[in-house]
């Protein structure tokens, strides 16, 4: 049973995220009106853009299933996901991002961007995005 105001309660407890799955920028692309990106040619450009190619993908654990317009945190900048997940890697806008560059630090869930934004975008829960972290993803302790 759900209890009514619970959710509420939790955001405005103060507590702090207890895992990050962060990543960097390995290639950027520019394209061009028409280019696409993707599996599927999924994602097309509607004009000239330039996209960062994350290392991270649906073998880390990242949600296959996560849509265009999914939320990433790019130098402390929030933008998207472009085109579908793919097995190693993601591709995302860097329009909002223009000073990024390869090696640039992207946060996929954790402190600037609560797992749960991720999640609702999946159609899921943050719990079952956490629990899918593959074990080659290097652990870190802060």
């Amino acid at each position: 049973m759900r209890r009514p105001g619970v959710t509420a309660a939790i955001g405005s407890a103060g507590l702090q995220p207890a895992m990050t799955l962060a990543s960097e920028i390995i290639a950027l692309q520019t394209l061009t009106e028409g280019n696409t990106v993707g599996y599927g040619s999924s994602f097309k450009a509607h004009g000239p853009m330039r996209i960062g190619v994350v290392a991270c993908g649906y073998a880390d654990g990242y949600p296959r299933v996560a849509p265009e317009g999914t939320p990433v945190i790019i130098d402390g900048v929030r933008t998207r996901i472009v085109g579908r997940v793919l097995m190693d890697m993601l591709t995302v806008d860097l329009t909002p991002v223009p000073t990024a560059n390869v090696g640039s630090r992207v946060e996929l869930w954790g402190t600037a961007l609560p797992v749960d934004d991720v999640a609702q975008a999946c159609g899921t829960i943050g719990y079952e995005l956490m629990c899918a972290v593959a074990p080659r993803v290097p652990i870190r302790a802060e």
